[in-house]
């Protein structure tokens, strides 16, 4: 027994000094640490930035030395002076306010006339089945092809991109509401309605609140479509505009004018985009804290 014991504490002394001999694998920490980081916000706009003037650098490198036909791309030193000029005597303000304009109030009442239209259907299943292959029609039809017959009955104002910004969303938010709608849980609309609650009652505290999350998700679809709506009104016919201004620049060749614009119309879509972002956070931290 003790030569025993003497062979099994010389064994465990041997496998400890093995053992104190092998290193153990560390965890990836800097694996680990770089998967969960999170970018600055000061180095993804200076990075951004970054890479905005190096394209631009490119371009005008490009444009200078003829690697790019300079009279199909221009180049962007007179893109900037063709801006100034437009700033200067006030052409930029009025035509990037007029499509603001339009695009809201399109997108405003496109986004409230589909979600009304998309909560009614659930009233009545047999209309809502009637309603829904025509609603499916209108959407996959070419809004393009409509834009002459709009201009013609609301006019060269402001009133047809107005009318166009709300054809090509109303579809959009009718749908997507009516699938809120669909995906409300029948079991609880029975238990509701088992307590005693009336139609409305049940339209209300139920079907509502479920559909919101869905309306919600298609705001940020809708301003961008409600954009696209204003400036093909602006191109069919139009008084001031930023689509109005391309087409006529395109009409006339100069191409730095169309950048320009095309420019200012970037400037515009993201702000929209910012602010309907910022606002889709508002409803949803509200309808959270609702619930």
């Amino acid at each position: 027994m003790r030569t025993l014991s003497h062979e099994a504490e010389a064994v465990s002394s041997r496998g400890g000094g093995i053992s104190a001999g092998i290193k153990t694998p560390r965890p990836k920490s800097n694996w680990l640490k770089h998967e969960m980081a999170v970018p600055k916000p000061w180095a993804v706009n200076v990075g951004r930035f970054a890479l905005f003037i190096i394209m631009l650098l490119l371009w005008e490198i490009g444009a200078r030395s003829g690697l790019i036909n300079s009279f199909f791309w221009s180049q962007p030193v007179e893109i900037a002076r063709t801006w100034w000029i437009g700033v200067q005597t006030g052409a930029v303000w009025q035509d990037t306010l007029y499509t603001f304009r339009s695009t809201v109030i399109g997108f405003v009442l496109g986004t409230l006339g589909g979600t009304l239209l998309g909560l009614s259907f659930w009233w009545s299943k047999y209309y809502a089945r009637i309603s829904e292959p025509f609603i499916i029609m209108f959407e996959a039809m070419p809004k393009l092809a409509l834009a002459p017959i709009i201009v013609l009955v609301f006019g060269i104002g402001i009133g047809s991109k107005i009318a166009m910004g709300f054809a090509i969303t109303v579809v959009i938010t009718t749908l997507t509401t009516y699938n809120g709608v669909r995906s409300v849980d029948k079991d609880l609309v029975r238990m509701v309605y088992s307590l005693g609650a009336s139609r409305m009652q049940v339209f209300r505290k139920v079907i509502v609140p479920t559909a919101i999350p869905a309306m919600i998700s298609a705001l940020r679809i809708n301003i961008g479509l409600a954009l696209t709506g204003a400036i093909v009104g602006e191109y069919i016919g139009s008084e001031r505009g930023l689509g109005r201004m391309i087409f006529y620049a395109g009409q006339t060749y100069e191409i730095s004018l169309i950048w320009a614009n095309i420019f200012n119309l970037s400037i515009l879509s993201m702000l929209l985009y910012v602010l309907i972002g910022k606002l889709e956070s508002l409803l949803l931290k509200g309808f959270m804290h609702q619930k």
